[in-house]
């Protein structure tokens, strides 16, 4: 997939979540920039754990597709400002000892040269299902 339009769209969001739901981590990684950041929903700092980087925060995505191999963020609803924008989803998925999560989050992005610099995720906090 070549990213050659320096506008991000709705379709180009919709691209992204399709790749996520898609568990294809090459696809994912080609919507954003090479110093990319990801702001994990939960982790150490203020901001969730951060990772920079195509490597890093490649990783960082198939952690969560190994930890919860039927992941999906359903029903997504993109919104663009500018450089800056957000997905709302429902994200769901099972553990492998069978926990299942489902809980409503967003993320907020920024853009630049047509890719994702920032992927900042937030998800509500909500008991197992099962």
């Amino acid at each position: 997939m070549s990213i050659s339009n320096h506008q991000v769209t709705e379709d180009f969001l919709q691209s992204f979540a399709d790749a996520f739901n898609a568990h294809d981590s090459r696809a994912v990684m080609l919507h954003m920039t090479d110093d990319c950041i990801f702001e994990a929903s939960a982790g150490p700092d203020v901001n969730g754990e951060k990772f920079t980087g195509q490597d890093m925060v490649k990783k960082a995505f198939e952690e969560v597709f190994s930890t919860f191999p039927n992941a999906r963020w359903n029903n997504p609803v993109h919104f663009i400002s500018g450089n800056r924008g957000f997905t709302q989803w429902v994200f769901t998925g099972t553990k492998a000892d069978g926990t299942v999560v489902e809980v409503t989050g967003c993320d907020l992005l920024t853009f630049r040269d047509g890719k994702i610099a920032v992927k900042n995720s937030y998800r509500k906090n909500r008991a197992s299902i099962k």
